[in-house]
Parts: C-alpha cells; structure tokens; sequence
C-alpha cells in the first residue's frame, strides 16, 4: 500500500467512520485486498470482542443489582424495576444465543459481577453492605431466567 493510500486511509477512518466501514466492506467484497486499511481493520474486529464481553458484563451487573434491590428494598419494587430486569436478561440471554464463547466468560465474571453488584446495591439502597450475602444467592439459571424474581 503506498504512503498517499495508507494516509488517506487513515484520514477517512479518523475522519467518517462510517464511510471507513463502507469503503473497507466495499474493498473486501470486490476483492480489492490492496486497497484495506488492515491496520485499522484488524484494531476494529479485535475490539469487537472487547465490547460484547463488557456489555455482557454490564448487563449481568445491572441484571444482579436490580435482583439485591428487589429481595432487600421490596418498598421499590415496581413495574421499572421488573422491567429494566427483564430486559438486561433478554440483552444477556441474546449475547449468549449469539456468541457461544461467552457462556464460559459468564462463568468467569460471575463472582466478581455480583461483588460490583453487591456493593452497588448497598449504596444505592443506603442499607449496610453487611446486610447483603457475601455470595451470590442466586443461580445463573435463576438470574437469566424470566419468570424468576427472589422474595
């Protein structure tokens, strides 16, 4: 790739992502390999999977959050609680549907996803963090499962 095709690249990339994406999807389509800006692509494709694992992440720690608040605070218990649930469980649910790789990644973030949790609850609840188990109290299964709300 020449100087001037490397800049350019790189300008556009800095520039109009979205462009970039065009430009690059359009330059692997008719197979014009020449053209990629690959450095960029290959920081692109890798940071893909850096934003699935934190948005899985998040969603666990709001999903187990929201469950805390539900069992210790039942005074806020309500239809914005039950559904901000619901959905952080359907955006977990469709992660795992859609990438296989990630169910062993839940099983490895969990313990630290409910500490976050944990301490996130006490504060937004003002109630003692001692009140709160030092171990998750709920299952994967019972965390990502729809029906399922602690009494």
């Amino acid at each position: 790739m020449s100087t001037e095709l490397q800049t350019t690249s790189k300008s556009l990339y800095e520039t109009d992502f979205v462009q970039w994406v065009e430009t690059t999807v359009e330059q692997l389509r008719t197979q014009n390999y020449t053209e990629v800006d690959w450095a960029n692509l290959i920081e692109e494709i890798s940071d893909m999977s850096k934003r699935e694992r934190k948005s899985l992440k998040s969603n666990l720690i709001i999903v187990l959050l929201h469950l805390l608040k539900w069992q210790y605070q039942p005074e806020g218990r309500g239809g914005s609680r039950r559904g901000s649930i619901r959905e952080h469980r359907r955006r977990i649910n469709d992660d795992l549907k859609d990438s296989l790789s990630l169910v062993p990644y839940l099983q490895e973030i969990w313990t630290e996803c409910y500490e976050n949790a944990r301490q996130q609850a006490s504060d937004e609840t003002e109630l003692s963090l001692d009140l709160f188990p030092i171990y998750c109290p709920y299952t994967q299964e019972q965390a990502l499962s729809a029906e399922y709300l602690p009494d």
